[in-house]
């Protein structure tokens, strides 16, 4: 009887929702900010270490030391299948790269030591990183198992605002995209922090200075 009730209960809210026609949706106010100045890229380094990140800066020549010094400690490491060359050659100085293509699964993720990836947009405001699964990124599985992740951040990609990063992103919007501000870390009732949790729990980023 309680289920035929819910039914009948059921049917007549949806029978009210179709006599009560179209809805027209009110104006959404876009009143935030689409647009900043200053120093962005100080902006982004700073709120970067804000979240414990760890940031070294070089030229667009200086990318493979950058990469090879930002690996240090780790003796494995995977890789997208469309990242650049000598990226990969890089990571491979004393380390086992391991090409993400076919798909490893998600024990030879888990038993990696290190990710590196490249990014697409980045927004200063906030100190986040996007990726959107291009080739030199990947599928997001690979930038969320492993401990460590090594990330390369052009600084002409990095937006002061969401909604200009945003812009950017939706120039491919079927792609999907991981969001990244820090290391994943969480806290329990007690506020006390714990590293790793939801993805690595070191970030590198490399800042390419090519502006």
């Amino acid at each position: 009887m309680a289920g035929t009730a819910m039914n009948e209960a059921k049917a007549e809210i949806l029978r009210r929702l179709a006599a009560a026609g179209p809805i027209e949706a009110p104006e959404i106010p876009r009143e935030y900010r689409t647009s900043g100045g200053g120093d962005i890229v100080a902006e982004m380094e700073q709120a970067l270490i804000d979240y414990t990140a760890t940031v070294t800066h070089c030229t667009p020549a200086g990318i493979p030391e950058a990469i090879d010094a930002a690996l240090e400690g780790a003796t494995s490491v995977v890789v997208p299948p469309g990242l650049e060359k000598s990226w990969q050659e890089a990571a491979g100085k004393g380390r086992e790269v391991r090409v993400d293509d076919p798909p490893l699964s998600k024990d030879e993720l888990d038993n990696t030591d290190a990710v590196l990836t490249a990014s697409r947009v980045a927004v200063s405001l906030s100190g986040t990183i996007m990726l959107d699964g291009e080739p030199d990124q990947g599928r997001r599985a690979i930038s969320l198992v492993p401990d460590m992740h090594v990330c390369v951040l052009y600084a002409s990609t990095i937006k002061a605002t969401v909604p200009e990063a945003v812009e950017v992103l939706s120039q491919h919007p079927t792609r999907p995209t991981t969001w990244i501000a820090g290391p994943s870390a969480t806290s329990d009732i007690e506020l006390v922090r714990v590293d790793g949790v939801h993805g690595p729990r070191t970030l590198r980023v490399i800042i390419v200075d090519d502006d």
